[in-house]
């Protein structure tokens, strides 16, 4: 398996970026030989939580394995603790960079398919917002997403006031990230809203994989989005499981979130 972490300068981002990218281009047989396949691989861009980086899937994850058993390609960008969404106090947009720089500059770079059907976007925690909502967003990008223990705490952020915060941050920063408060819910940065959008314009939906433990503290949360997906007769996948918020569950849901999306892909 060949992994590569490296730098470009992003336009959007204007800095020097950093990523990890896995190629399933030298895998093992079941003889237990090596074998040089060519691509273009299918593609999931796959994204950290808070505070993590672009390393936390190869470090904690079973990317290695999935990529060589799946003939996959993984895209790890380094988010920082950006939600994955445009900050124009900021003048930083994570959204386009996920969306848009990210996949064409990762295209130029490595044997990736550039089809909408073999590109995916995934995620754990901030990265599961970041995944459902920009694979909403860039529904002409992807064509699956695998959505785990989503950070969808808009509701949450849409409530705070100045002076006000919860556990991970102060009011100042999800003002700062998700805009003013008061018209999150309003807005496209609310998924909940966003498929409603979506859904209301006719767009051409990516298949959606949600997935949660049932003893994760953003379990309710995740119910929830599954609910308005329901209502909005979006159809999706929901997998619940025993499990907290930590890489046992999310180690369990991405190959079943990738069984579930590959096996979708082949019955088109």
């Amino acid at each position: 398996m060949s992994v590569f972490t490296g730098q470009y300068f992003s336009v959007v981002l204007k800095r020097q970026v950093t990523f990890s990218v896995v190629i399933p281009v030298d895998v093992f047989t079941p003889q237990g030989r090596i074998e040089y396949i060519d691509g273009p691989f299918p593609t999931m861009y796959l994204l950290h939580g808070f505070s993590g980086n672009h390393m936390d899937w190869l470090y904690n994850g079973h990317i290695m394995e999935l990529a060589g058993m799946r003939r996959i390609a993984f895209v790890m960008p380094n988010g920082e603790n950006s939600f994955y969404l445009d900050n124009p106090r900021s003048d930083q947009a994570y959204s386009e960079f996920i969306g848009k720089e990210l996949v064409d500059v990762t295209r130029r770079l490595f044997p990736l398919s550039h089809k909408r059907e073999e590109t995916y976007i995934g995620g754990l925690s901030m990265g599961g917002f970041g995944a459902l909502r920009n694979g909403l967003y860039y529904n002409d990008v992807f064509g699956a997403v695998a959505a785990l223990s989503s950070a969808l705490i808009t509701d949450e952020v849409a409530q705070m006031k100045p002076g006000t915060g919860n556990f991970m941050a102060p009011y100042d920063y999800y003002a700062h990230t998700f805009g003013e408060p008061s018209a999150l819910l309003s807005s496209d940065r609310a998924p909940k809203t966003l498929a409603k959008m979506r859904k209301e314009a006719g767009a051409n939906l990516p298949r959606l994989f949600l997935a949660c433990g049932t003893e994760d503290f953003l379990y309710p949360a995740n119910l929830d989005m599954h609910e308005c997906l329901e209502k909005l007769s979006i159809p999706h996948e929901w997998l619940t499981h025993p499990g907290i918020h930590d890489f046992n569950f999310w180690n369990y849901a991405l190959p079943i979130a990738l069984d579930w999306i590959q096996a979708g892909k082949k019955e088109k």
